[in-house]
């Protein structure tokens, strides 16, 4: 293990930056997001949840995928894709980066989405396990250690220095170019932060949501429950929860005419917007009922059942402090879940 004092840190940003680009916690007008890294600019490792998730950085809110130019009945299509600049995400909490996972998934199964797939794979993750979780945070119920190694380098963050470890190929590397600034550590004050922190996650009041409920041979039973009516009654439809969680992977497609021609880009939708999916015939959900229904039950049910048990949820506990209704998944887990969720 090797480490580096925190008042050294900048001199490590300003090494990455030298070689690629760097995104990391920046905070702007007191809110604290994935930025990219520059002199002057207030770094904020210590907040546990930036305002946005870092699937921003592999799939963009707003994107443009290609442009159309027509003359008479010719028809040009141009590619607007460019070569990706290697760059290091830097940062990522534990529940995070297990959200990539559940995106890459999505995006880099048959048939692959190549934007995605060209920002994976020019992205280095370099991980920052919690010391201070919020009582919001349940990634226990996922299985997620938020004081493990994950990503290509996991590093951990006291009060005096940043500890780092290599995971992977891409890892080694940048530590490589590095290498100049780090030095040799023993773990024990790693060691010494994990317990202390899994002592706080075992005592936080979502911690121990059961999950037994939701399994693909109860389906029937969930989605005809008489808990939703009830439970969506007060939901606004307004898509915070999707626009803030990390795994949420729903987008729209549309075509813009300009003077220079068609541009036709893809942007963030959300299953709890009444024209989701919307058709010619109409719309298959017409409630907010089965659109709330619909979010859940994909979350809990649907993409375990298709994907080896990996839930759709990584416990992060963004919904739980932006929904203006409290109408989160942690609500859902407990009402539909059973006497043990009381």
């Amino acid at each position: 293990m090797l480490k580096i004092a925190k008042e050294r840190l900048n001199d490590l940003y300003a090494k990455i930056n030298e070689s690629m680009g760097l995104f990391i916690p920046i905070k702007k007008a007191g809110e604290v997001d994935y930025h990219i890294w520059g002199e002057g600019k207030e770094v904020s490792l210590e907040t546990l949840k930036t305002v946005k998730s870092p699937k921003n950085m592999f799939f963009p809110q707003s994107e443009n995928m290609m442009k159309f130019k027509t003359e008479g009945k010719n028809i040009e299509i141009i590619d607007v894709r460019g070569e990706k600049r290697p760059f290091v995400l830097f940062g990522v909490k534990p529940c995070d980066y297990k959200a990539i996972e559940v995106l890459d998934k999505v995006f880099l199964a048959e048939p692959v989405d190549t934007y995605y797939q060209s920002r994976r794979e020019a992205t280095t993750i370099v991980t920052l396990a919690c010391s201070k979780p919020e009582e919001s945070c349940f990634c226990k119920v996922f299985d997620i250690d938020a004081t493990a190694a994950y990503g290509d380098v996991t590093t951990w963050l006291d009060g005096e220095n940043l500890y780092w470890q290599a995971n992977t190929e891409k890892g080694e590397a940048l530590t490589a170019l590095v290498k100049e600034l780090l030095e040799d550590s023993d773990d024990a004050a790693v060691k010494a932060q994990q317990e202390a922190t899994k002592a706080i996650i075992d005592k936080l009041p979502y911690s121990n949501l059961d999950l037994s409920k939701f399994k693909p041979e109860n389906l029937n039973e969930l989605f005809n429950a008489q808990e939703w009516t009830e439970m969506s009654e007060a939901c606004l439809g307004c898509g915070t929860c999707t626009f803030v969680c990390p795994t949420c992977q729903c987008f729209d497609i549309r075509d813009f005419k300009t003077n220079e021609g068609v541009i036709r880009y893809r942007c963030w939708d959300s299953c709890m917007y009444s024209d989701f999916t919307l058709m010619a015939h109409g719309n298959s959900r017409t409630t907010q009922m089965q659109r709330f229904r619909q979010r859940f039950m994909h979350k809990l049910v649907y993409y375990p059942s298709q994907n080896d048990g990996l839930y759709s949820c990584v416990g992060c506990g963004r919904c739980v402090n932006k929904c203006p209704q409290k109408l989160n998944i942690v609500k859902v887990i407990k009402t539909l879940g059973g006497k043990n969720n009381d």
